[in-house]
């Protein structure tokens, strides 16, 4: 790192060179795929491997004795970075435990279901799939029209799924195939009305958009601190608004079960101790929000999104296919989903990254080919370039057909 770029990360001044030094990504590579696992910057990493030390210097001081002040110093600082009580969260290793927790407990029965939307993390469709068989109950994947172009219709298209039958809705903060910001709050709201719970996955939203989980007001909201919050990985939580706390069960029975002390809250006693386990993740939690706020993440979020956007742009005019959304900050952030013409999907991801050196993902969503680009602070407008100048030398544009795409 040069003088300058020092004075300008201690000064706390935008600077995608300087920052890229901090984060621990090969420089060989176009790394835009940050979405699919985050990246940890150095200084949060450092803290990281602080706390494991600090663990295996007396494991019995630091689990035994320490460990429930830990955990809830680390709580609040999440808990004031998301806008709520220190005891309406609760640590988990990511989004995904947080919605099984949710989905598990509760007593779904034959017959009822669960909305959701054709936009949903695979992982967590097989979730609700799973219970929903268990219960005889069904879950709905209702399809979303596209593009998508106004809060109000998103809301009504939802709505139009909801029957007698709708006990759960379960939808995205921001989607994994497609990267949309879906307007959950009126959702919460409307749904809160009709006496349906709500259950959010906001795997991608922290430290891409701003998360008030009091306003939001759903009842169950499950993120990640690992990907765009920059934490280590194995860094999640689950929250649960204090009225519908009573309808979770643990995942894992522990000595929080039946506590003979009992601490916080019964929802922490129940859900936070799972037995011996590496809790440096969840400590670090604290380092990384500093890490942000030190950063000016406010600018940084503004400017990864005018790179996605720019990255759209290019995108869409090469391909002449519409985009999945209207062009505004309401619908995507610094990850966005644009659509591609027909090839071969392997082989196209295999020539960026073997001949171009860059990391993204591209998936088959709906008999739609979308490329997710993903924009983090270490990105530069070379990166944008770098990506565009690719997809038009591999020919992926609306003049080639889908053979003579990809040809050398």
């Amino acid at each position: 790192m040069t003088t300058d770029q020092l004075l300008a990360v201690e000064a706390g001044i935008y600077d995608p060179m300087s920052l890229r030094s901090l984060f621990l990504l090969r420089p060989d590579v176009t790394f835009l795929n940050h979405g699919s696992f985050g990246a940890c910057p150095l200084p949060v990493f450092e803290a990281y491997q602080n706390w494991q030390l600090e663990l295996e210097r007396q494991p019995v001081e630091f689990l035994g004795r320490r460990f429930n002040d830990l955990m809830r110093e680390a709580r609040a600082s999440l808990a004031a970075y998301l806008h709520t009580g220190t005891n309406n969260i609760v640590h988990v290793t990511n989004a995904t435990l947080g919605a099984n927790i949710v989905a598990r407990s509760l007593k779904l029965r034959e017959g009822d279901e669960v909305l959701s939307t054709d936009h949903e993390y695979g992982a967590m469709d097989r979730t609700w799939r799973f219970v929903c068989e268990k219960r005889g109950a069904r879950y709905i994947t209702h399809r979303l029209p596209h593009p998508l172009e106004s809060r109000e219709q998103f809301v009504e298209a939802l709505w139009g799924a909801v029957t007698d039958r709708t006990r759960v809705i379960f939808l995205s903060h921001i989607t994994s195939p497609t990267a949309l910001t879906f307007p959950i709050e009126e959702v919460c709201r409307r749904a809160r009305d009709a006496g349906l719970l709500t259950v959010i996955d906001g795997a991608h939203a922290l430290g891409q958009i701003p998360v008030d989980l009091e306003a939001i007001s759903a009842d169950f909201y499950a993120g990640n601190c690992h990907k765009w919050m920059n934490s280590p990985k194995g860094a999640g939580f689950l929250y649960a608004r204090p009225e519908v706390q009573p309808l979770l069960e643990p995942l894992v029975v522990s000595w929080g079960w039946e506590s003979e002390t009992p601490g916080d809250s019964p929802f922490i006693d129940h859900h936070e101790w799972q037995g011996t386990r590496d809790i440096a993740a969840f400590l670090s939690v604290p380092a990384a929000i500093e890490f942000m706020h030190t950063h000016d993440w406010d600018r940084v979020r503004a400017e990864c999104h005018r790179m996605a956007q720019e990255f759209r742009q290019h995108v869409t005019e090469l391909t002449g296919l519409p985009p999945l959304s209207a062009d505004s900050p309401e619908w995507y952030a610094q990850m966005v989903a644009v659509p591609l013409p027909d090839c071969d999907i392997v082989k196209l991801k295999n020539r960026l990254y073997d001949e171009y050196r860059i990391e993204i993902p591209i998936q088959m969503w709906n008999g739609m080919l979308l490329i997710r680009a993903s924009f983090q602070a270490y990105n530069t407008w070379q990166d944008v370039d770098r990506i565009v100048s690719a997809l038009i030398e591999l020919r992926i544009n609306r003049a080639e057909t889908s053979t003579d795409r990809l040809d050398p």
